[in-house]
């Protein structure tokens, strides 16, 4: 789902946790695997959960013209529609999309698929959150907009074949040691292109979230991720891709590195 870049959750809705997603297990090997498990399965299960309860009214609100946010909340969504309309000015600017294929992965209200279905793509969106996929599909109907599908998968579960895979503002709920998986699954999904956002692991970044974790606020939502740029470019060039297109959006409280990436 379109969900906020690690500074943004933590400064807006209160701190991560503050146990370790994978921490080292001092015991046996088979302890620690089961651990990673749970681990992995918690945080997919906080995600849904939260983002099918109060998270949806939250970023429902964020993601549409609402004037019911606060300073915080705006300057978040500022951020996430300059994000998207970076990713749409590359792709108008290629004019090659009409009748193209699109798999947007983690589609939140459809603030990128909606767009795109206007612009003359065949949309496949998705969303772990069932709430979030059926607004969105319910603002592609209000448009008449009908060249997208909006349905409920986990990131793991989409399958299929698309010219390009889009993946925004998602990798922030994906374990370190998971997102090489996660950006390798997303490659196989794609015949041509790949984008993808993430919240870039920096010591600047990194000193918001440590900042964050002091000051939990009383609606704790899931836990957030930072990565290193150079984990998933190698993903990228593991899986035969190569990046092409990057840009840095920043804000007072949004923060996400997106990059392009074209199979060579």
């Amino acid at each position: 789902m379109k969900t906020p870049t690690a500074a943004a959750l933590l400064l807006l809705v209160g701190a991560v946790s503050q146990s370790n997603a994978f921490v080292p297990s001092v015991s046996s090997a088979s302890r620690s695997s089961s651990r990673a498990f749970m681990s992995t399965v918690d945080d997919k299960t906080e995600v849904r959960e939260y983002f099918n309860n109060e998270g949806f009214s939250r970023w429902n609100k964020i993601y549409s013209e609402s004037d019911d946010v606060n300073s915080v909340q705006l300057d978040i969504r500022n951020g996430h529609d300059q994000t998207i309309a970076k990713i749409l000015r590359w792709i108008e600017a290629d004019g090659d999309i009409k009748g193209k294929t699109v798999c947007d992965c983690g589609c939140g209200v459809g603030s990128l698929a909606i767009p795109l279905a206007q612009m003359g793509a065949k949309i496949s969106a998705s969303d772990i959150s069932d709430a979030m996929a059926k607004e969105a599909g319910a603002r592609a109907k209000s448009m008449g907009i009908k060249n997208a599908k909006f349905y409920t998968s986990d990131l793991e579960s989409v399958t299929g074949k698309y010219n390009t895979v889009t993946c925004v503002d998602v990798a922030i709920h994906y374990p370190t040691d998971k997102m090489a998986e996660m950006v390798g699954h997303l490659c196989s999904l794609s015949t041509d292109r790949v984008l993808i956002s993430f919240a870039p692991k920096t010591w600047y970044y990194s000193a918001l979230k440590k900042v964050g974790e002091l000051f939990p606020g009383p609606s704790k939502t899931t836990r957030a991720y930072l990565h290193e740029e150079s984990v998933v470019r190698n993903a990228l060039s593991k899986a035969g891709f190569e990046v092409t297109r990057e840009e840095m959006t920043g804000t007072n409280f949004y923060f996400s590195r997106l990059l392009e990436a074209k199979r060579v």
